[in-house]
């Protein structure tokens, strides 16, 4: 079977509109003023939430984009797996999925089928429903879900609440769209390529599942605007944060390669916003375009307790997740962001 015939390096998380513009496009849109509606846009959350009754509440989140890798099945999979993460990152569990498809109309349909199988098979590992969708023509594949989730209207976890001490936890590698990029031009290996293909489907369900059972301050889920801009809406100008660069967790060919220069596009609009927040005392230009790089189904990044730190990460590490501590929340100083 045919496959999609040039590898969009641009695609995934890569082609997301960067913070700086979004802030600015979202800043005088008119606002849903509601006491259900928990968890709106006006707080740069990972999806919203509507309160049905006292003890629940709905999440609703969609996500798609552009190819990343030219295998349709596995984009499937890496696209619903990244679009069921926000559930999962406000601390809820799937409840169903609706597909969003943009398709070429000269393309062969056999490829439409495979990235569908592979979304399916990721909302089905979900335990979730898969109830249908919407497809459009286009000049490009595009493909994402529309998800709906479930959780206690006391329980969720935003990405704006950490304290100060708190430890900063990722349970992803960092580096997947360096990798990409580098795979693309032939500069990555297959055997670097597989690494990150295979963080990208992983369900974060299952680090999820591990961190509800501990006190959470705050949680989100690394994506487009990569480490250090999810980190900075965690911060919310309240707080500073220190990253010990030692710590944390990236795939070794991401770091060669952009010692390389192998860079993104979406890479360098992070880095253009984020630049004057950080302080950089370590001098590595690869761990800085680490940080910077937009993450597709990324991991989820934890602010919790300086006292269950310990026992979370070893609890994820022994569940194969590759959880790291690497850093903590300080009071407010000069940068949002200091990397030693």
């Amino acid at each position: 079977m045919d496959t999609i015939e040039q590898l969009i390096v641009c695609g995934g998380c890569n082609a997301k509109i960067g913070p700086g513009n979004l802030g600015e496009l979202l800043a005088d849109l008119p606002k849903s003023q509601d006491e259900n509606l928990l968890v709106g846009f006006d707080s740069t959350d990972d999806a919203a939430v509507i309160k049905l009754r006292d003890d629940l509440a709905i999440i609703q989140t969609l996500d798609f984009f552009p190819t990343m890798v030219n295998d349709p099945y596995l984009f499937g999979k890496i696209a619903a797996a990244n679009a069921l993460s926000d559930v999962y990152a406000m601390g809820g569990e799937v409840l169903s999925a609706l597909n969003i498809v943009a398709f070429p109309e000269e393309k062969d349909l056999a490829i439409l089928k495979e990235i569908l199988r592979g979304g399916a098979e990721k909302v089905l590992e979900a335990g979730a429903i898969l109830a249908g969708g919407h497809s459009i023509h286009d000049h490009s594949v595009k493909y994402g879900l529309s998800v709906t989730g479930t959780i206690d209207p006391n329980r969720i976890y935003q990405n704006n609440t950490c304290q100060a001490g708190d430890h900063l936890v990722l349970t992803k590698p960092l580096g997947v769209s360096i990798i990409t990029v580098g795979y693309s031009a032939g500069e990555i290996s297959e055997a670097g390529f597989v690494k990150a293909t295979d963080s990208m489907q992983t369900l974060n369900k299952y680090a999820m599942d591990i961190i509800r059972t501990y006190e959470i301050h705050g949680c989100t889920d690394v994506t487009g605007f990569g480490l250090a801009g999810h980190l900075a809406e965690m911060l919310n100008e309240q707080f500073s944060a220190e990253i010990q660069s030692k710590q944390l967790p990236y795939f070794e060919e991401a770091y060669a390669g952009a010692k390389e220069f192998i860079l993104t596009a979406g890479g360098q609009r992070n880095r253009n916003y984020m630049e004057e927040k950080m302080n950089f005392v370590v001098d590595d230009f690869a761990i800085e375009e680490l940080l910077f790089d937009p993450q597709t189904s990324g991991g989820l990044l934890v602010s919790v307790p300086a006292d269950q730190v310990e026992a979370l990460v070893k609890e994820l590490q022994a569940a194969g997740i590759p959880a790291q501590d690497f850093g903590v929340v300080t009071e407010r100083g000069k940068k949002d962001i200091t990397v030693f």
